[in-house]
Order: structure tokens, then sequence, then C-alpha cells
């Protein structure tokens, strides 16, 4: 580590300390900034873990509707987040004018939205899921129930395939899991006989279907850390290599590559959105107390009933 990110952290911790404020870190991001929050998780845990501290800051280093999610669900803490330029190519993909006439189109279905998406989609969702409880919460819907899944299309395949409902999806995904090279996965799994494969539900269906584990980004880290498989080869953001790592020293991690389209690719997945938290801007945001999330009271008080219901269903 550098000397000046060692001052940039001990910065942090002094100005965290005396401000009273809680650092949250999605898997996704840095390691730097893992190392420095006081909890780490998939986005849902976090908002949740933040309903339970007691704290008068809470510094969501994640994307911007992870912000808005812990601010809905937190409507009297200061909620900050590092770069409010963070977004999310999924959340992106559904925009609430969009959606609202698209339901419009559909009166008679219901909406059954990710959490990836903003708050002003969450208000107009009956309930929100995430990649963990999605299948629990489908199975619990009445049979007969028209169901508009959004906005990820993966998922919601990945849904449909195994509680057989027909949902109908929306046409969005994540840049990140959905560029995936099948090609490099099926080279990779050949070199390596015998390891195992995890992915996320995000992925495209034929990466899915050459994969072991499927499951969620806390799923796959645990599965890791329980089982006795030393290697695995692993189709998710690659910032939960750090975690995996960290909690498995003697266990190895391949990364699958994206495809190389055009001469345009890398070595590894990275949600470049994720990696605009840095330890500089954490410091600026607790000392300046900004960017502040703020969510219209509006549109919290329609988007926390369908989280809330998420919950209850949990």
């Amino acid at each position: 580590m550098d000397l000046k990110s060692k001052e940039y952290i001990d910065k942090i911790k002094s100005l965290a300390k005396e401000k009273n404020a809680v650092i949250f870190a999605h898997y996704y991001t840095r390691p730097e900034i893992q190392e420095i929050a006081d909890f780490i998780g998939d986005s849902l845990a976090l908002a949740q873990q933040a309903t339970r501290v007691q704290a008068d800051i809470l510094i969501m280093c994640g994307v911007h509707f992870m912000g808005e999610t812990m601010k809905i669900l937190c409507p009297d803490k200061k909620v900050l987040i590092p770069d409010m330029n963070a977004g999310c190519s999924l959340a992106d993909s559904c925009k609430a004018e969009d959606l609202a006439a698209f339901k419009a189109e559909h009166p008679d279905h219901m909406v059954v939205s990710y959490v990836n998406t903003s708050a002003d989609v969450k208000a107009l969702t009956d309930v929100v899921v995430t990649s963990s409880n999605a299948k629990k919460i489908v199975d619990q819907l009445p049979a007969d129930a028209k169901i508009i899944f959004g906005p990820d299309h993966n998922l919601g395949s990945y849904i449909n395939s195994v509680t057989g409902r027909n949902m109908l999806l929306w046409n969005g995904a994540c840049h990140v899991h959905s560029r995936f090279s099948l090609e490099a996965l099926l080279q990779i799994k050949k070199d390596n006989p015998g390891v195992e494969v995890l992915a996320h539900p995000e992925c495209k269906a034929p990466i899915l279907a050459q994969s072991d584990v499927i499951g969620s980004t806390k799923a796959l880290l645990e599965h890791t850390i329980k089982s006795p498989v030393k290697r695995f080869i692993i189709a998710t953001e690659s910032g939960i290599l750090f975690e995996m790592q960290r909690a498995c020293p003697d266990k190895e991690f391949i990364p699958v590559p994206p495809e190389v389209t055009e001469g345009v690719g890398c070595s590894c997945n990275e949600c470049e959105y994720m990696r605009m938290n840095t330890l500089e801007k954490v410091y600026k945001c607790l000392l300046n107390e900004a960017p502040e999330m703020i969510v219209k009271k509006e549109t919290a008080e329609k988007a926390i009933s369908s989280i809330q219901r998420m919950l209850e269903m949990s």
C-alpha cells in the first residue's frame, strides 16, 4: 500500500469516529474500499444492516440505486455516496416512465422488480426481489398470477426456468454479467478438469448451463468457504474475488474473461461504476458530508412498500 493510500485510510478512520459514521461497501468495489468498510455485502444486505447500526452518517460505497435503497430504509439518517455519478447499466435499462407505460399496456399484470432498480421504479413495483430470494418469492405468488419481471432479462429467464413460470420479461441486462465469454469458459474448463464453475444468475443462459453452482454473490462466496473443493472458476464481477481469497487463502479462483469484440476487452470483468469509489472520494465525502442521497418523500413512501413486502416474503 502506498503512503498516500495509508494517509487517506488514517484520515477516514479518524473522521468516521469523530462523526459517528459507518462505512458500507459492496462486494464489487475496489479491495482497498472493502478493507476500510465496517460492513461488506450485497446491496440489500447492506441496506438492512444500515437499519440496525447506531450511527449519524451512513456512507454507501457502491452505486446510485444502493444509496437510494439505503435512504429509503433509513429516512432519518444522513446517507452519503462517494460519487453521485456511479450508476448502474441494469438500473438504467429500465426507466420509470417506460415501466409506467408498459404497465399501462398490461393492466392485469403485477410487477416484480429486481433490487437493482431506481427508487422511482421500486415505487411502481408490487414486490422487490434479490437474486438470492427471487425464486422463493415468485413461488409464493398465485399460480395464475400474470407477472412483469424486470429489469434483468437473464435473471428473469433463470427464474422462469426454475419455477415453471412464464413471466413477461423486461429486456434489460447488467453489462458486466452479460458479456462473459462462453468460448473462454469452455477453454478454461477444458484446461482445468474437475474445477467447479460458479455463476451469478444475471449471466446469460449458455454460461449458466456450464455452471455447477448458480447463486447470488453472497451465495457464491459462502459456497467457496464451505466447499472442500480447492479451485473454482468464477463468472461474476471480479470484485468478489478479493473477499473469496481473503476468506479462503488456500484456494484458487479463476475469473471468466469477457468476450472481446472488435479488439475491445479486458482480462477480467469489472464494473467501472463500482470502481468510481476511491479512498480519496470516501475521504472527501466524509469530510464535506456530501454528496448526500435524497429521495423524495412521496417516492420513498411508495417504494418502501415493495421492499417491505419482499422482507415479509423472504
